[in-house]
């Protein structure tokens, strides 16, 4: 027959001929009709919506008589036929259609190998297998249905395209045939009406029915049409009883959750192989889990014109991107990278043909410019000639760190600009299709538009189509809006509740559609988890980070850093804001004053964010060095008396021609990207038309305090620098005791250069001096230095001499000299294998906390060869509370002295003060632990949201293991509890009305995951399914075959399979944790404006859910 189900192969082929809700005639006459009307009958019909059988059987030569002798309502299989079937001599079947053959029939179109051989499937899944599977009785009846078929029954397969056309036969004294017979559901034989009008098999007779037993034997025995199948139909049954292995269970419930995303896949949007990117040198130096991202990233970009990919810090994603870049380079497209400039150095040796680049056999040409290049119309970056460029003509962007780019812009109004509006309307609208590959460890910062500003590069600002490839009832827009609402609702719940499952239970379906579309996150707690980590080492185990607390000096009667404080508070900078001085009568002259065009940045705005900037980085500096901090007071006293003695010569035609008085070298790398920087170099304003009398009173107040500052730290030497002396006291620590046997390596960052370069100075004397140790240091700003001579110290031979083994120096470098310490600034926190090394100290503490933990992960990174590693933090000498709030003091007099000028009464922003509360909760947690990048939002990391991972995971199984398809439902598996995941049982159901899904807020719907203890407890209810679904993986990972002592004792304690009453107990504490929160969601719509969803569905309980599949979990 064309289908079977599993009512045949669980005693039941036969079996649901019978269960048709009423009572059976037994003594029916011969010539009762084999047909059902599906409608009601007439008021005289005493047996409705009945069926009446004789005898029915399924195609046999052998003698085979099946009478339905009684039906017992009051029996839950409503039929007694088991003697019955023991009576049999055999049964023959023949499939009509290719069915359980090792070869699989020619597909119509292009798939990607995902079995679509639904005949196969229907073995299992109708409606009254979905009963017996919720009463755990499928395990034991298909038992005694596997030993009965391999004592009574054969099975054939038609293994032509030839159609055929099905019946049944009775070989008896009087044969009688049953046709057409298009399948054995209850709805084929008429005994359910289903979704059909009517459902009609005629009966035929002898002598006419003899010609339907001769068709069938002449089938039956013609070798060259079919092929005995009976050992694939038994394998399929007894799945159901076998001791499965957890991985295979996992993968199961994993290929049902996500089997109508297998099927979406299209071979097309898949890389190639033939391609040849697989023999890459990249691709053969990734981890199995790059591979998948590679895999992923190539698939949505594809889809859907764009992919964030957000791995933590220390997984790779430079070569990960990499590997996508060599797939579109081999197929003749071209690439462009944009990066912060800092990380340039990075890009360009990978595309480079050096010694020095691992992969300079691939021979990748893709172009690399800089973020800031996009506010550029003219100039060089690099080699490329910035007015010639064509930026339309790119098939692939790669924006490295794109979280630059999360604040947006208006890209259809020809007004504004930023970079954001330009990259969009530059490089990704015009021209050519480009895709874009975003990365970033941090794409969310506390809100969830800092995703969609992102996401809209790939979908260029216009998200109907994508809605509609991803099945969404809203807009994109209008999704992130719900998104960010909820969020906002989040974040005012007390620390208790605000957690990262309370968010996820509170956000909707279509969120997560969109989330696992376009983006790719792991934490390297995923990655420990749930991969491999074999092939690749593991990470280090971290100690708890040192916290070092220099005072500035132990010179007698010197100065105090609060004394400092106070005098930096009472500046004003005006010597950076002098279009604040412009005569009122004047103004209007300058009113336009604004800088690139279009650019919506005006002199003045520019002038307040430069103080701003350079009133809070005294503040770094003064914590970075005193050197540094020395540097930049005479910078810009320098300044302060270069004006001055402008206004003192006064002559009434001089104009003042502002250049750049930024200062930018006094900035840090983070700074230095700001747009301020980028624009108004050269501006002028004539002298005649200021208040320079005002303006050069208030920068002599400036000049005093800075000279008094400057004669105050002068007399500090490095001598007497106590930070510096504790810092040479720390390294000597290091290395006469070191953390892991013999390794001296040191990184030590700072975020200045000019403090790198006096640490270098120092260091490297006394490192080569008592231990004779070579020291190096690279900035980015100025070329690298190292006491080695005739060494080129630039940024790769550096890198490579000073972590030789995650740097490959044996093959790249193999006479190179050996380097132990190295003093850096941001330019390699991100992006660089450093893990050779096993001690980083933080010379000054970033303004921004990430940056401190992007700087651990130089050397917090899988593979490392460390047993353990250690975090060093050098604090300024005051209590934390006093040192955060030093930046809002700051922040609201920069804030007043705009007030004052300008009548703006707008101090800190509700933004801004939580920016510095979110600094001073990060800070505390930086003095006791180090913390992963995940983890230092005051929101939630995308690694938490999404389930690509899951979907990937299975696809790639399903590639190898085709049995997934023919694995009938309900089947379970044992496996051991671990201290997180408590003995207990996770239930995979399946919702079968399509009735509960409260508010698209069950992101897998139809299917339910609920986890739940032995006693009934709820571990993780049906609304958190990635835990549960990262428990299943933590609790089946790795395990391929069944654990024999635990199957041993679940069949005990169930007589396998007979006594499921406590599992029977539970699956239903399942069921009601699921109507319960359906029931609690529709009396909180009574309340809610826009009517109730209460009394429109009726949840009766088991009967509404199918049983996938269910993972027992004991203890060993």
């Amino acid at each position: 027959m064309k289908k079977l189900v599993t009512l045949l192969l669980s005693l039941a082929l036969v079996l649901s001929l019978a269960a048709c809700g009423g009572e059976a005639t037994p003594d029916a006459s011969d010539d009762a009709p084999a047909s059902s009307q599906n409608e009601e009958s007439t008021e005289n019909d005493n047996t409705e919506n009945q069926i009446v059988f004789e005898e029915v059987v399924a195609i046999d030569n052998a003698e085979c008589a099946v009478k339905i002798t009684e039906i017992d309502p009051d029996n839950m299989w409503g039929y007694t036929l088991k003697a019955q079937l023991e009576n049999l001599d055999e049964l023959h079947f023949i499939f009509t259609s290719p069915a359980f053959l090792d070869e699989k029939p020619k597909k119509a179109q292009r798939e990607f190998y995902i079995p679509r051989l639904n005949r196969e499937r229907t073995l299992h899944g109708s409606e009254f297998e979905i009963k017996l599977r919720s009463e755990f009785r499928q395990r034991a009846i298909s038992q005694e249905c596997a030993h009965w078929i391999r004592e009574k029954a054969r099975f054939k397969s038609n293994k032509t395209m030839e159609g055929m056309t099905g019946f049944l036969t009775v070989d008896s004294d009087s044969p009688v045939a049953y046709a057409p017979v298009n399948g054995f559901t209850r709805e084929d034989l008429g005994c359910d009406r289903g979704g059909r009008m009517f459902s009609m098999i005629n009966r035929v007779d002898a002598p006419e029915s003899k010609a339907y037993l001769e068709l069938f034997d002449q089938l039956w025995n013609d070798q060259s049409h079919l092929k005995d199948v009976t050992d694939k139909v038994l394998e399929s049954i007894t799945t159901a009883y076998q001791e499965n292995s957890p991985e295979f269970l996992y993968f199961y419930a994993l290929y049902n959750i996500f089997g109508s995303f297998l099927e979406q896949v299209n071979e097309d949007d898949l890389p190639s192989e033939a391609n040849g990117f697989k023999e890459s040198q990249v691709w053969n130096k990734l981890y199995t889990f790059q591979k998948d991202a590679v895999i992923a990233i190539i698939s949505k970009l594809e889809q859907y014109n764009g992919c964030i990919l957000a791995d933590s810090v220390g997984l790779g994603k430079t070569f990960t991107a990499l590997a996508v870049i060599k797939y579109y380079e081999n197929r003749n497209l071209r690439v462009l990278v944009l990066c912060p400039k800092k990380l340039s150095d990075n890009w360009m040796t990978y595309k480079a043909n050096y010694v020095n680049n691992p992969i300079a056999g691939d021979r990748l040409r893709y172009d690399v410019l800089y973020h800031t290049d996009l506010s550029r119309d003219k100039g060089f970056s690099g080699e490329i000639d910035l007015s010639k460029l064509n930026w339309s003509a790119y098939d692939l962007v790669v924006i490295d760190e794109s979280h630059n780019f999360r604040n947006g812009g208006d890209v259809d109004n020809e007004g504004k600009e930023n970079r954001y509006t330009r990259l969009m309307n530059k490089v990704i609208r015009p021209g050519a299709r480009t895709r874009v590959l975003m990365l970033s460890a941090t794409p969310v910062n506390n809100r969830f538009y800092d995703l969609r500003n992102q996401l809209a590069l790939a979908y260029e600002g216009d998200s109907s189509e994508w809605q509609g490839k991803l099945d969404i009832s809203r807009s994109v827009d209008e999704v992130f809006r719900n998104a960010q609402k909820v969020f906002n609702e989040w974040s005012k719940l007390d620390a208790a509740s605000r957690t990262t499952d309370r968010l996820m239970q509170m956000l909707d379906f279509d969120f997560f559609q969109i989330l696992d579309a376009v983006t790719i996150a792991r934490s390297r707690r995923h990655i420990e988890k749930y991969y491999d980590v074999s092939e690749i080492g593991k990470f280090p185990t971290r100690l708890p980070p040192i916290s070092k607390r220099p005072p500035l000096t132990d010179l007698p009667g010197a100065i105090f850093y609060s004394e400092i404080y106070d005098d930096l508070l009472s500046l004003t900078l005006s010597i950076y804001t002098p279009t604040n001085y412009i005569l009122p009568s004047k103004l209007e002259k300058y009113a336009k004053l604004n800088h690139e065009g279009k650019n919506h940045l005006t002199q003045a705005g520019r002038e307040q964010g430069i103080r701003r900037l350079m009133s809070i980085n005294l503040l770094k500096r003064l914590e970075s060095s005193l050197h540094s901090f020395q540097l930049t007071l005479e910078r810009i006293e320098q300044l302060i008396v270069q004006t001055l003695d402008t206004i003192a010569h006064y002559d009434p035609t001089a104009t003042l021609e502002l250049n750049d008085l930024s200062g930018v070298a006094d900035l840090d790398a983070d700074d230095q990207e700001s747009d301020l920087f980028t624009v108004g170099r050269k501006v002028k304003i004539e002298l005649a038309d200021m208040d320079y009398v005002t303006w050069r009173k208030d920068l002599e107040e400036d000049q005093h305090t800075l000279r008094m500052l400057l004669k105050a730290v002068s007399q500090i030497t490095p001598a007497h620098d106590s930070k510096l002396r504790m810092l040479l006291d720390t390294i000597t620590e290091k290395i006469e005791h070191p953390i892991n046997p013999g390794n001296k390596k040191v990184i030590i960052f700072t975020a200045f250069s000019d403090t790198a370069q006096y640490l270098y100075d120092h260091v490297s004397a006394f490192a080569g001096e008592k231990y004779g140790l070579n020291t190096a240091l690279v900035t980015g700003s100025v070329e690298g230095r190292t006491t080695i001579p005739r060494f080129k110290a630039d940024l790769n031979n550096v890198l490579t001499c000073f972590s030789p083994r995650s740097k490959d120096k044996a093959a790249l470098m193999p006479e190179g000299p050996d380097i132990d310490l190295l003093i850096a600034t941001d330019c390699i926190s991100e992006g660089q294998n450093l893990q050779d090394c096993d001690c980083l100290i933080n010379y000054d503490i970033h303004w921004n906390p990430v940056r401190l933990v992007q700087r651990f992960g130089r050397i917090d990174r899988i593979g490392s060869k460390n047993d353990v590693i250690q975090l060093i933090n050098f604090w300024p000498d005051m209590d934390l509370d006093s040192y955060i709030n030093l930046k809002g003091r700051v922040e609201t007099r920069m804030k007043a002295l705009v007030m004052t000028s300008t009548g703006d009464d707008n101090l800190l922003s509700p933004e801004e003060q939580g920016d510095l509360e979110y600094r001073r909760e990060q800070l505390k947690r930086l003095q006791t632990e180090v913390v992963d990048l995940e983890e230092m939002g005051t929101g939630v990391s995308i690694t938490d949201l999404g389930l690509n991972e899951f979907r990937m995971e299975v696809m790639e199984y399903a590639k190898h293991h085709p049995e997934l398809e023919n694995t009938p439902g309900g089947i379970s598996a044992v496996t051991q509890a671990q201290p997180d995941a408590p003995a207990g049982v996770i239930f995979v159901l399946k919702n079968v009305h399509n009735e509960v899904n409260i508010n698209d807020r069950n992101r897998l719907h139809p299917y339910y995951l609920v986890y739940l203890t032995e006693d009934g407890e709820i571990v993780y209810d049906h609304l958190s399914p990635r835990s549960t679904l990262e428990t299943m993986r933590q609790l089946c990972h790795g395990k391929t075959e069944p654990l024999q002592a635990l199957c041993r004792a679940f069949n005990e304690e169930t007589r396998c399979g007979e006594e499921m009453q406590l599992y029977s107990d539970l699956l239903e504490d399942a069921v009601l944790s699921i109507v319960d929160a359906k029931e609690d969601s529709d009396l909180d719509s009574l309340f809610r404006a826009g009517g109730t969803t209460a009394l429109l569905n009726q949840i009766s309980g088991l009967d509404d859910f199918e049983l996938v599949c269910f993972l027992v979990v004991k203890e060993g």
